[in-house]
């Protein structure tokens, strides 16, 4: 006669416990592999075979009992049904708790955003625009403190002049922002000194450490405010890959000189005609980052 199914309270899957496969490989058995694992099972967990296992006789009564209902062909197909009802149950349960972490964790993502501070993008806008303004004169500082250290360093007869220059401010009108896409090759400062030279003397290159992996940039230095606006219209660096070259401070002579004739652009001016109105945008940020810094 075959034996009751257990309750699903006391649910207890008769293919483990014969050490079969379960689930839908377990219901594909043969009666000779189910009789052959439970021959197996009985000589290894036989109660004689465990005189001091407490537990042996109730082990060994389960296994023949998940037998039984295993060897019986309609209890096997009930058990099969209510084993494949409780599989359904537990994916279903899933997908439930999936979708209420998912609701969990939209709301908890919505609650952060409305937590979060709102900024105006105007203000944004002006907040970086201070920031890089105070970088370049971090950087210019850093560039007269280099110049004071080798003034100290030469001889008192043939330097006097340098020392006094030194302690004046450096004169914004001869320093050029550079930037430069680094796709294909990158610039160094000795790279940039030797492109410059050639509009006047380099007093110096300082290589902006802060910024991009996408896009360089630099401070350069020239001896006179004539050199300066001289490399901002005409100059380039390599052809696969031109310089954005930008004063940090429109020269007056360079502004008169744009106001009384119509600038020409030249065979060579990739900087200086093509990024004109990219110029003027720059400068008048700046000039209103250095009043809002004198405001305050």
């Amino acid at each position: 006669m075959a034996k009751s199914l257990d309750s699903e309270e006391e649910f207890v899957d008769h293919y483990l416990v014969l050490c079969l496969p379960s689930g839908e490989e377990g219901s594909k058995l043969s009666l000779k592999q189910i009789d052959k694992a439970y021959r197996d099972q009985s000589r290894k967990r036989h109660p004689d075979k465990r005189p001091n296992d407490p537990d042996a006789t109730a082990d060994f009564q389960r296994l023949t009992t998940s037998y039984e209902i295993l060897r019986d062909v309609s209890s096997r197909a009930v058990f099969d049904a209510h084993l494949r009802s409780i599989r359904e149950k537990a994916f279903r349960a899933s997908l439930f708790d999936g979708k209420r972490r998912k609701l969990a964790s939209d709301l908890e993502e919505r609650e952060r955003a409305a937590a979060a501070p709102q900024f105006d993008p105007a203000e944004l806008a002006a907040r970086k625009e201070k920031m890089v303004a105070a970088e370049l004169q971090q950087e210019l500082a850093a560039f007269q403190s280099r110049k004071a250290k080798k003034v100290a360093s030469a001889p008192t007869s043939v330097h006097e002049k340098a020392r006094e220059d030194v302690g004046a401010s450096v004169d914004e009108e001869k320093v050029l922002k550079v930037s430069w896409e680094r796709d294909g090759r990158d610039y160094d400062s000795v790279q940039l000194t030797k492109l410059f030279e050639r509009f006047g003397m380099v007093e110096d290159v300082v290589i902006r450490s802060r910024g991009s992996k996408k896009k360089g940039s630099a401070i350069v230095v020239m001896s006179s405010k004539d050199a300066a606006v001289a490399a901002t219209q005409t100059m380039s660096g390599d052809i696969s890959n031109p310089l954005l070259v930008l004063p940090l401070r429109a020269s007056s002579s360079a502004s008169n000189a744009r106001h009384a004739e119509p600038a020409v652009p030249k065979h060579d001016d990739i900087v200086g005609a093509g990024f004109r109105d990219y110029e003027e945008s720059i400068l008048k940020k700046l000039e209103k980052a250095k009043e809002k810094d004198g405001a305050t």
